[in-house]
């Protein structure tokens, strides 16, 4: 097996991206999927951090959006996102890969606190540690909480797992012209408000130059095959933008 080409990562993971096929809830096959694939990552020696959505369970946006308390129903997102991770760590656990949920509201009986300390030891211990309940505040994105807990542990890159193989022009269902981007600046992020995350979590990766990659997660070997440097996705830094 090839060299890993980065030692620490932080793995941001959708809520939807547990659904598989299924329209809510978890898939327990496209959750044994990712496990399966986290685990190979961790048998390289790669410290592996993860941050999941709650997406697939409740949005607070949307929830917002239907007349909710903005507040309320981000807290509520937040606990939909404390179900996914410990949902991933009885499936990581089953394949022998140690791992932590931090949750950033307290709740010791099945989480421990975050603490940032304790979570880097964790990770040079090689225990997977999952990031849970967001920042703990609500108006925050879990997007916004992946970049931050990157930055925290000093992850060498962030990886954004969505459906789609990287960052394009345009729609490429909607366009056949459209072209992938192989890197993409920060600023063209920004400025033309492409949806690779949302701008908070875009600007602060760009304030602490931290590298995201978007790749796609419905393909199985994709996150050790980025793992190993291969060209996958698309990445986002400090860099030009180039079409692949």
């Amino acid at each position: 097996m090839a060299d890993p080409r980065f030692n620490r990562i932080l793995l941001k993971l959708s809520g939807e991206a547990l659904m598989g096929p299924g329209k809510y809830g978890i898939d327990t096959q496209t959750l044994d999927q990712i496990a399966e694939e986290v685990g190979e990552v961790v048998e390289m020696g790669v410290e592996t951090a993860l941050v999941i959505g709650g997406g697939n369970i409740f949005r607070g946006v949307s929830g917002a959006a239907e007349g909710m308390d903005r507040s309320s129903a981000d807290y509520m997102g937040m606990l939909a996102t404390v179900i996914n991770s410990l949902a991933l760590q009885d499936a990581l656990e089953k394949r022998g890969v140690s791992t932590r949920v931090q949750s950033a509201i307290e709740m010791r009986q099945i989480a421990e606190p975050y603490i940032r300390r304790r979570a880097s030891r964790h990770l040079e211990k090689g225990r997977v540690v999952i990031f849970a309940a967001g920042t703990g505040n609500p108006f925050f994105t879990t997007d916004t909480a992946a970049a931050l807990r990157a930055m925290e542990i000093k992850a060498e890159v962030m990886l954004k797992a969505t459906k789609v193989d990287g960052v394009y022009t345009a729609d490429p269902k909607k366009d056949p012209s459209a072209r992938r981007y192989k890197t993409l600046s920060y600023m063209d992020v920004l400025q033309n408000e492409l949806k690779v995350m949302d701008a908070t979590a875009v600007s602060l990766c760009m304030d602490n130059n931290l590298p995201l990659v978007v790749f796609d997660l419905t393909v199985p070997g994709n996150v050790v095959r980025m793992v190993r440097g291969e060209d996958v996705g698309t990445m986002v830094g400090k860099i030009p933008t180039v079409c692949a």
